[in-house]
């Protein structure tokens, strides 16, 4: 199976230098790069266009103007050519074999997603902690809507499973990685890779980090939630018409965050650690 890694690029030339060092060391190496460019300054796609010169499994391609990382990753797939696509971030990393783990689950021909356990790391890419919340879900259920962001990096999906029935809302300028698994959820079976495969960097470029973005990023969680339960055609969650909840994310957590779903949650987790691959 080819694998395509797709890459939203705008403004990040220096971070993407050890994204690109953990690409080209995949252990699996049936691959392609597909880096859509979003209207950068131009000494960063020039920097960007340096680094990849060189290697033909690269592939650089340019918005004639800034259209926002909704349109720009829809971009990304539909460019794409392998039969297993996956988003990393400019500023992050993969580690050398997350492409190898990853194919590997596609062996069940049900499976058209995967996703991973990832490190947090800091501006330099040194590890920090492992993400908490990943863990294994149950496939099939109206009522998930990834509201403990079990689903995260490394996030990896068959592209005909996506391009040919959906795809990701360019209104969005965030929650847009959300849009994706919740669409592609609706699709098939999802598998939990027990080991971490990503590497997600802590900057101050971030928009994680960016204190004026935060409201409009909770606005476009809200709409991607909003969005799914209009899809699958619920009104009224949790006995509360959904016109009348103002702030989903707040809402649909407390209803699923009750005492004993905590606990369950949490004896699913520490079965999960124990059988972690390092």
């Amino acid at each position: 199976m080819k694998f395509s890694i797709l890459v939203a690029h705008f403004n990040n030339a220096v971070y993407f230098k050890d994204c690109y060092e953990s690409i080209i060391q995949q252990t699996y190496t049936d691959w392609e790069v597909i880096i859509v460019d979003d209207c950068s300054e131009k000494e960063e796609k020039d920097a960007l266009r340096e680094l990849i010169r060189n290697d033909k499994r690269f592939f650089l391609y340019e918005n004639e103007t800034n259209r926002g990382v909704g349109y720009t990753k829809n971009k990304c797939i539909e460019l794409a050519t392998g039969d297993v696509c996956g988003f990393v971030d400019p500023d992050d990393a993969l580690t050398h074999d997350a492409l190898e783990k990853s194919i590997k689950a596609y062996s069940n021909q049900n499976i058209i997603g995967t996703y991973s356990r990832f490190y947090i790391c800091d501006e330099h890419l040194t590890v920090q902690k492992l993400f908490p919340h990943s863990g294994r879900i149950k496939n099939g259920s109206k009522n998930f809507f990834n509201i403990n962001f079990e689903i995260a990096h490394f996030f990896t999906f068959k592209r005909d499973q996506f391009i040919n029935w959906n795809t990701i809302d360019e209104t969005l300028s965030s929650s847009v990685d959300q849009d994706l698994y919740l669409k592609l959820y609706e699709r098939g079976e999802f598998v939990f890779i027990n080991k971490s495969l990503y590497l997600y960097r802590i900057h101050s470029q971030g928009v994680s980090q960016n204190k004026g973005k935060k409201e409009k990023l909770y606005k476009n969680w809200h709409q991607v939630l909003y969005n799914t339960l209009t899809r699958r055609g619920i009104k009224v969650l949790y006995n509360t018409d959904i016109q009348q909840i103002s702030r989903l994310p707040d809402f649909i957590f407390k209803k699923q965050n009750t005492l004993i779903s905590r606990f369950f949650r949490k004896i699913t987790r520490t079965i999960d650690n124990f059988y972690r691959e390092v």
